[in-house]
């Protein structure tokens, strides 16, 4: 097989030197060159060839941002984003997913300390963009974005708990999903995403913003309550248990399940347990298994199981393994799949899920 051609964009010489020697630990990966900034990149492309772009963002003379907009234009390239770990630097780096790159990496504030961790981080997704469906998600400005209820929302109580897993192409897939619930949505919904610390809060805003839903970082105690989604936050598993005045979430800092914190197993576990047949679980674009043999308990439970199709994954991974495992009820396209959750959870309000007890309006 060819080696996977990386051209590595970047305007500190420190990461230029860096980041090729992280890459060329993996033998299926030959870095073809280097730029510091995008029109360097971009005069670059034509005569190197890369398979994969890594992109840092904040660069003079062209940003990231500018040289996104022109790879988008006038090249079909995955990018993965390298991102400083900063609020300017995430709100950088949901900017250009939104305008197409795959995924990003956090630059950590000590890189030598982590570079190990690292190294293997922008392996495995150089990987995972080298084999990517470039352009399977709707393009955002496709989706509807209806308004915010004017009116406060009353605090009610789910008829279903909705359990989403979701990774590499995940931010633009999810946007694209939740922004087409209504802001009534009766169902409750919980999303493990895979993203470093310090990204999700940010995330979560992002989403709040786009979508007639309610949309927020998950905290230990959150209430679950129909028409809000709840985001795992980075390196917290994401649990649900059933109290008396009410179902909450619970997090916690437990070894990494699946190599991943927050773990899409161990949420679907938990809600598998706690809800039963009152439970839907969505594996969505990401790569590995992650998920996929807790859908199995969802799905002994008596609960419903859904898979994300292949042709409208950016990464068909984890909802492939959870469908070859035979876990997966329905495969659905990304298009089918909001109308498909209003119909499930459908409207009526009067058979709450057990410990969920009804809220009063505020």
């Amino acid at each position: 097989m060819q080696p996977i051609r990386v051209l590595v964009v970047d305007d500190s010489a420190l990461m230029r030197k860096l980041i090729p020697q992280m890459l060329e630990r993996d033998g299926s990966i030959q870095v073809v060159g280097t730029a510091m900034d995008g029109k360097f990149a971009l005069a670059k492309i034509a005569e190197l060839k890369p398979d994969v772009i890594t992109l840092d963002l904040e660069m003079p003379r062209m940003d990231g941002t500018e040289t996104l907009r022109e790879l988008t234009r006038k090249h079909r390239l995955p990018v993965i984003v390298v991102s400083a770990h900063t609020t300017a630097g995430a709100a950088a780096t949901f900017k250009a997913l939104a305008m197409g790159a795959l995924d990003f990496v956090a630059k950590p504030v000590d890189a030598f300390q982590h570079m190990d961790e690292i190294a293997a981080e922008l392996i495995s997704k150089i990987k995972i963009a080298a084999q990517s469906t470039i352009g399977a998600t709707p393009a955002l400005a496709q989706a509807p974005q209806p308004g915010k209820p004017t009116q406060p929302r009353a605090i009610l109580p789910p008829t279903k708990i909705v359990a989403i897993g979701i990774s590499t192409g995940g931010p633009n897939t999810l946007q694209y999903v939740l922004s087409q619930l209504p802001a009534d949505f009766p169902g409750s919904i919980l999303v493990v995403q895979h993203m470093p610390e310090g990204f999700t809060e940010m995330f979560a805003r992002r989403l709040d913003g786009s979508c007639a839903i309610a949309v927020k970082e998950a905290c230990s105690g959150d209430l679950l309550v129909a028409g809000r989604a709840l985001i795992a936050p980075g390196n917290r598993h994401m649990r649900v248990r059933r109290m008396p005045l009410g179902a909450v979430t619970v997090l916690s800092d437990e070894d990494r399940v699946n190599g991943h914190r927050p773990s899409v197993d161990v949420l679907f576990r938990s809600v598998a347990q706690e809800f039963g047949a009152r439970s839907i679980a969505a594996l969505m674009t990401g790569m590995g298994d992650d998920g996929a043999d807790a859908m199995g308990a969802v799905k002994a439970a008596g609960g419903l199981t859904i898979a994300q199709s292949a042709e409208s994954c950016v990464v068909f991974g984890m909802p492939k393994a959870a469908i070859e495992r035979g876990h997966a009820e329905r495969v659905l396209s990304l298009d089918a799949l909001a109308n498909t959750l209003q119909a499930q959870c459908g409207i009526v309000r009067n058979e709450p899920v057990a410990g969920i007890a009804p809220q009063p309006a505020v």
